[in-house]
């Protein structure tokens, strides 16, 4: 039985956003760079993160005012523009040491290292500032609101959406049914390690996990779906694509009309917050069988390469409808 949603994207929408990235016109961190109407924001190398051997991490100095604790590992600060990485935004941070959040509380303005590894993403040395007034923290982040859809469930028939490959040809989902299928949501420019690149690296684990399992089927179809399609050309897509060896009679990189993306990742509860240039977003990661039944629905990012392969092998084991 489906059930009626309208989204409306407010500041209640962020107060409920599990996970978020987004995107800006370049996601290369840049030393040395310093935020405007603020103390410098600077990309350092001093932390033990900074030197813990792997060459492509970076560590930059934040400000932001903490909104809330999510769980015992994480908290959703609204903070300041990193220059050349990140916008100003509001998102959830994986914290490396828990004992920093000690004392803390929603509404303090802290300063902390936000580390960047070619695979995580975290932040360390957390420090209350004391401060009351931060005006380049009074941002207002924009939302739209859109129709009113069906919310999809486990258990809900997958609608059929007519999207454009990674190689300029037209896809239709239900031109899948009969496979075992997993859908999730990226954009190409999404910079933090630990959302979008994260879903796509998992998606291409577990490509080849089900190709070497047992008792996996033979005919899967993955369809990772742009939610920025006026950048995300199919071209840029391919691009994109490749970076993960990706298997194309197996994984679509996948775009199409704005009224399209916005239905689809609307009836899987995908929040947008709108600012220029950037999009904050939550996740979710979807697996259907032959029937086009959906089987799983796996929320934000708590979920292995692992747990995908198992739920497409017991999607698989499903019978096709005559």
């Amino acid at each position: 039985m489906y059930k009626r949603l309208t989204l409306v994207l407010g500041a209640a929408c962020v107060a409920l956003m599990q996970t978020a990235c987004q995107h800006q016109q370049s996601a290369t961190p840049a030393a040395g760079a310093n935020s405007a109407n603020s103390a410098p924001t600077n990309a350092v190398a001093s932390t033990d993160s900074a030197n813990s051997g792997d060459t492509n991490t970076q560590v930059y100095q934040v400000r932001g005012i903490i909104q809330r604790f999510d769980d015992d590992e994480s908290v959703v600060i609204k903070h300041e523009e990193i220059p050349g990485y990140m916008q100003a935004m509001t998102m959830p941070f994986d914290v490396k040491d828990t004992n920093e959040l000690a004392g803390l509380q929603p509404g303090d303005v802290v300063r902390f290292n936000l580390v960047i590894t070619s695979d995580a993403g975290w932040i360390e040395q957390i420090k209350k500032t004391g401060e009351t007034n931060v005006p380049s923290l009074n941002f207002r982040e924009h939302f739209r609101q859109v129709r009113e859809v069906e919310l999809l469930s486990e258990g809900d028939k997958l609608p059929n959406y007519t999207f454009t490959n990674e190689l300029g040809k037209t896809v239709r989902l239900h031109d899948s049914l009969g496979k075992p299928m997993a859908l999730t949501f990226i954009f190409t420019r999404c910079p933090f390690p630990e959302y979008c690149p994260r879903m796509s690296k998992q998606f291409a684990q577990a490509n080849a996990e089900l190709k070497q399992a047992a008792g996996a089927p033979k005919d899967w179809q993955f369809y990772s779906i742009t939610i920025d399609p006026e950048f995300d050309t199919p071209t840029r897509l391919l691009n994109y694509a490749k970076t993960y060896k990706y298997d194309p009679e197996r994984w679509s990189f996948v775009t199409g009309a704005q009224i399209d993306i916005d239905a689809i990742t609307e009836q899987f509860g995908v929040a947008f917050a709108w600012r220029t240039g950037s999009i904050s977003h939550t996740l979710s990661t979807i697996v259907v069988d032959r029937n086009g039944i959906i089987t799983r629905i796996f929320p934000a990012r708590q979920w292995t390469a692992k747990d995908l392969t198992e739920a497409v092998i017991k999607a698989g084991q499903t019978t096709p409808a005559e």
